[in-house]
C-alpha cells in the first residue's frame, strides 16, 4: 500500500512539475517572437490642457482646474490633433456626441456648460449652432481670475467628418460618450462608407449598447466596451496559459490598467503577440484605469516593462514623445 502511495505521489509530482514547466515555457516572454521598436503612443484628446486629478468625479468641471498652460492648444480640436501627430502621436483619441441634426460633434463633456459659453448638450443644437460656441471659454488655471483661452475657441468644435477628412490616413480611437444603441447604429452607417483599409486605422470604444450595435454592423472594426473587455479577458485568464486565445478577443480594443497587466498570461511580449494575431490593439493605461490616467512624465515611463512596445495612453504627448525618441 505504501509503495503504491509513493508511486502515486511521485507520478503526481512529476505531472505537477511538467505542468509548471509547460505554463512557464508557454507564457514566458523569453520564448516568443522578439518585439522591436518603441511604444505606440496614444494621445488622449489630442494635445490637451491637463488638470489636477485629485478628488475628481464624473461631475467635476476639469476646465476650471487646469494647470498653468504650457501650450496654446484646446482638446478635441483640429489644431490640437495636428499638434499631437506632429509631436509624435501614433494614434489620437477623440470624443463624439450626436447633434440635433444628426452630425457627430467632437467634444468631450456630456454638457456644454463647463468648457463653452453654451448650455445644455450637443443634442440640443445643430452643428452650425455649435460652431458659434467658444470651446475655450471656461478654461482657468487660477480659479476664475483669468481665462487664457476665452475667445480663442470660437468655431473650433469639429465634426467627425471634418476630422477624418483632414487626417485621411491617420489612426484614431473614437469614444462614443453615450450608452445609446441608436448612436452605435448611426456611427456604423457613417463609418460604412470607408474602405477596409481606412477602418483598419480606426477603433471605437464606449457604452455596451452602442458598441454592441456597432459590432453587429461592422464586425471587423476594433471596438471596446466594459462587456467586450470582460468577454475577452475573463476567458483569457482562465485558459490563456494554454496559449488558446478566446474568439471573443478577436477584433477588439483592450485598455489594460498597469495595476492588473502582470496578471495576464504571457505579459508583456507573448500577450501582445497573441493579441496581434487576432487584430486586437492593446493600450496600457496608468494606475488602475479609473480616470484616464496616462504615462505623462519620465518617471511614469520608468514603470513600463523593459523594451515594452505595446500601446500607452498619454495626456502629454508633447512631453512623452521626445523622451521615447531619445
Amino acid at each position: 500500500m505504501k509503495v503504491k502511495l509513493r508511486k502515486v505521489i511521485k507520478r503526481g509530482s512529476f505531472l505537477l512539475l511538467f505542468l509548471v514547466l509547460f505554463i512557464f515555457v508557454n507564457n514566458s516572454s523569453i520564448f516568443t517572437k522578439e518585439r522591436n521598436g518603441e511604444p505606440l503612443l496614444l494621445a488622449h484628446r489630442g494635445l490637451a490642457q491637463t488638470f489636477n486629478m485629485e478628488g475628481i468625479t464624473g461631475e467635476t468641471c476639469t476646465a476650471e482646474r487646469i494647470y498653468v498652460p504650457e501650450h496654446p492648444y484646446i482638446e478635441n480640436t483640429v489644431p490640437s490633433m495636428k499638434a499631437a501627430f506632429n509631436a509624435g502621436a501614433d494614434i489620437v483619441e477623440i470624443d463624439v456626441h450626436v447633434t440635433k441634426d444628426e452630425e457627430f460633434a467632437i467634444f468631450h463633456d456630456w454638457t456644454l456648460d463647463c468648457r463653452t459659453d453654451g448650455t445644455g448638450t450637443t443634442r440640443d443644437y445643430t452643428m452650425d449652432e455649435l460652431k458659434e460656441l467658444d470651446v475655450g471659454y471656461g478654461y482657468t488655471a487660477d480659479k476664475g481670475r483669468t481665462f487664457p483661452f476665452r475667445g480663442k475657441g470660437v468655431g473650433l468644435m469639429p465634426t467627425l467628418d471634418e476630422v477624418l477628412s483632414e487626417f485621411a490616413e491617420e489612426p484614431f480611437l473614437i469614444h462614443i460618450k453615450s450608452n445609446d444603441r441608436n448612436e452605435g447604429i448611426q456611427l456604423s452607417q457613417y463609418l460604412s462608407k470607408y474602405s477596409d483599409g481606412r477602418l483598419s486605422n480606426l477603433s471605437v470604444y464606449g457604452g455596451d449598447e452602442p458598441i454592441a450595435a456597432l459590432k453587429e454592423k461592422l464586425p471587423k472594426l476594433r471596438v471596446m466596451s466594459k462587456q467586450t473587455l470582460k468577454s475577452c479577458l475573463l476567458p483569457y485568464l482562465s485558459v490563456g496559459w494554454t496559449g488558446h486565445i478566446p474568439s471573443s478577443c478577436k477584433n477588439t480594443q483592450l485598455h489594460i490598467p498597469e495595476k492588473y497587466a502582470a496578471f495576464l498570461w504571457g505579459y508583456p511580449d507573448k500577450f501582445l503577440n497573441r493579441m496581434d494575431q487576432v487584430n486586437t490593439s492593446v493600450i496600457l493605461v496608468a494606475g488602475d484605469g479609473g480616470w484616464s490616467e496616462g504615462f505623462d512624465t519620465e518617471q511614469d515611463l520608468e514603470r513600463l516593462p523593459e523594451k515594452y512596445n505595446g500601446g500607452i495612453w498619454t495626456n502629454r504627448i508633447d512631453v512623452i514623445s521626445p523622451i521615447i525618441e531619445k
